[in-house]
């Protein structure tokens, strides 16, 4: 379960920027999931929670996550589909020169302070 290991660094991240910005508590934090990111969101929650109440920035901090849909570009047509539909096959020209445009990346996207 690497999911542990990814809310450390989260924890770590936050705790970086409310020293910075002089905060004293986190009362939520939205997450960017991209869709192929290999995040499993109920085993990450789960680590969420307990990390959560080892600190008194973050005890009681919700965690909210959003999922980002994963695109694929095609090198050959140029144009964009699904990946999740359509894996590395462009559904437009049936070319296997494509790569992964967006959707294996893991952001915080928002905290609200209190």
């Amino acid at each position: 379960m690497h999911e542990m290991g990814i809310v450390v660094q989260i924890v770590k991240r936050l705790e970086q920027a409310a020293s910075d910005n002089g905060v004293n508590k986190i009362s939520s934090v939205t997450m960017e999931l991209g869709e192929v990111s290999g995040i499993v969101d109920y085993y990450l929650l789960d680590c969420w929670k307990w990390a959560a109440s080892k600190s008194e920035l973050l005890d009681g901090c919700k965690m909210e996550i959003e999922v980002l849909p994963a695109v694929t570009l095609c090198n050959d047509c140029g144009k964009t589909y699904g990946t999740v539909e359509h894996g590395r096959v462009c559904p437009y020209c049936g070319s296997e020169n494509t790569v992964l445009e967006k959707g294996n990346e893991i952001n915080i996207k928002d905290m609200t302070c209190l």
